[in-house]
């Protein structure tokens, strides 16, 4: 893999958790008692997106060392893992 292929799977991992990773610690405006009149109870109470990227980063640094060790140093790829399916012939 070249370091272009490594950051194309670094940003894909980091998409998926952030949508993972999004819902995690958010409150609605009903959970806190402090509905703003104009909007719905089940809207989230403030922006906590600085906190969601922080926690997405961390969570995809952890995924990509994992994806890393697996593929780079211990040299495993997809046709290491076992056929589920049976081979029609």
């Amino acid at each position: 893999m070249t370091w272009i292929s490594l950051a194309a799977v670094f940003v894909i991992i980091w998409w998926i958790m952030l949508f993972v990773s999004l819902p995690f610690g958010l409150r609605t405006q009903d959970e806190d008692g402090e509905i703003v009149p104009g909007s719905t109870e089940s809207a989230p109470r403030g922006p906590h997106m600085l906190k969601a990227l922080i926690r997405t980063t961390i969570l995809t640094l952890i995924v990509f060392a994992i994806f890393y060790v697996v593929t780079r140093v211990l040299g495993y790829s997809f046709d290491d893992i076992p056929r589920i399916a049976p081979e029609f012939y």
